[in-house]
């Protein structure tokens, strides 16, 4: 089978206008792919970015999949959180980045969004009280299932990420990069 190795790593959250960032990533896969070893998905430790409207994780990313055939090829999920003095956490942004198809160091930006407030009220509690709207299912940021339901906005926030992509076998099963 065809192996693909993933090493990076998730670098920080930039120009959010929270404080004390995390994110949750998960790896997105199709039915053909197999996880070998590693993590698929994961949370970051928080930081604050008070200053510097950076928040710096550098959270390790490992992880090797083998594979039949490049359908479902893999996506990285991002969901950015922040949290408060009470330990009350919620989603100020979600984004998605498929992995690039050649082998190689890649320093890459993930854009976010945020689900709009639906109502006036909605808009004041995000505001004031703390606490954006979450999703129920989370496969809607990743698949174009039912994304068209939602009402979102961007958000001025980024996310980096470093990754190594390496390739085996794929020549094998007639895949050129």
């Amino acid at each position: 089978m065809a192996e693909l190795h993933i090493i990076g790593q998730i670098l920080d959250a930039r120009d959010f206008e929270e404080e004390n960032l995390l994110c949750k990533w998960s790896f997105q896969i199709g039915s053909t792919w197999k996880v070998i070893e590693g993590l698929a998905e994961g949370q970051t430790a928080t930081d604050s970015n008070r200053v510097e409207k950076c928040s710096v994780f550098s959270h390790p990313l490992d992880l090797h999949l083998s594979t039949r055939g490049i359908q479902g090829w893999p996506k990285l999920h991002v969901e950015i959180w922040t949290a408060n003095a009470l330990k009350q956490c919620w989603p100020v942004g979600f984004g998605v980045l498929n992995v690039p198809t050649h082998p190689g160091i890649h320093n890459l930006t993930i854009p976010t969004w945020r689900i709009a407030p639906s109502n006036i009220w909605d808009a004041l509690r995000e505001k004031f009280h703390g606490g954006g709207v979450a999703l129920a299912r989370k496969e809607l940021v990743y698949s174009q299932s039912d994304r068209y339901k939602l009402s979102t906005t961007s958000t001025a926030g980024s996310v980096g990420v470093e990754l190594m992509l390496i390739f085996k076998n794929f020549k094998k099963f007639g895949v050129e990069f």
